[in-house]
């Protein structure tokens, strides 16, 4: 009977080991516990748990319906500029240099909403969805200002990201000077020009078209199509955007 009980006991151990489905495994180790309850105790039943203090009050508490959420407010550049000074003069450096920070990344996020409101509002018969549209900056670092904005009508979808920074255009730049893009013969990229700017366009069967143009030092187009016919078309609906006015508004040359 006592090695029974062992044997029990390792295979719940075993159970609990072989089965990442917790809803499964918390079945089959409540039935095997209520085996060796029912072999030591005869027919007893389990005593059931009260309800924890947590569960209690849980069903008490209201579940949040309402609320406004945060605000992306852009961080004040003159006061932030005059903050930097103050704290400079007054030894504190490192407040100085978040001052600077916020400045830097104030700026940087009105230029991204500059170029936001220069694109267009549809593309190919495809409206932009404004809740998506997203500026996201560092501020001081490797990787510096992010520009998105979707189009969508039905299942067809052309997002576009515009990037000063150098993370998304040091891959493109080196992609494109290696030996092995200029020896490739695979048909899933191609080298391609959008407006006088040299790009990649790449295919994959999952995502797409990829369109990536590098623009002046630091900056780069992307247009991701879904549910485009050819590339003909996915080139077309990117032919829509000002590339020399989008560079001008990043400050390249």
């Amino acid at each position: 009977m006592r090695l029974k009980f062992i044997l029990l006991g390792l295979m719940i151990f075993a159970v609990e080991a072989s089965f990442a489905q917790a809803g499964l495994l918390k079945k089959m180790k409540e039935r095997a516990e209520d085996e060796v309850v029912q072999g030591v105790f005869g027919n007893k039943k389990k005593k059931t748990a009260e309800p924890s203090l947590q569960q209690t009050t849980s069903e008490s508490q209201p579940s949040n319906n309402r609320g406004g959420g945060l605000t992306n407010t852009p961080p004040n550049v003159p006061a932030n500029i005059a903050d930097a000074g103050s704290f400079f003069s007054s030894g504190d450096y490192r407040e100085s240099r978040y001052a600077v920070r916020q400045a830097i990344l104030g700026i940087e996020m009105e230029i991204g909403q500059n170029v936001l409101d220069g694109l267009p509002r549809s593309v190919g018969g495809l409206a932009m969805s404004a809740d998506e549209d997203k500026v996201e900056s560092m501020s001081i670092g490797f990787v510096g200002l992010t520009i998105e904005r979707v189009y969508r009508q039905g299942d067809q979808q052309l997002k576009i990201t515009i990037g000063n920074n150098a993370a998304l255009l040091s891959g493109v730049t080196m992609y494109m000077s290696s030996a092995e893009y200029a020896s490739s013969t695979d048909q899933d990229h191609k080298q391609v020009n959008l407006k006088g700017h040299p790009g990649i366009l790449e295919y994959d069967e999952y995502s797409g078209y990829t369109l990536s143009v590098p623009m002046g030092q630091s900056s780069i187009f992307i247009a991701g199509g879904i549910n485009y016919a050819d590339e003909n078309e996915i080139m077309d609906a990117a032919g829509e955007f000002d590339i020399e006015k989008i560079k001008n508004e990043l400050g390249e040359q």
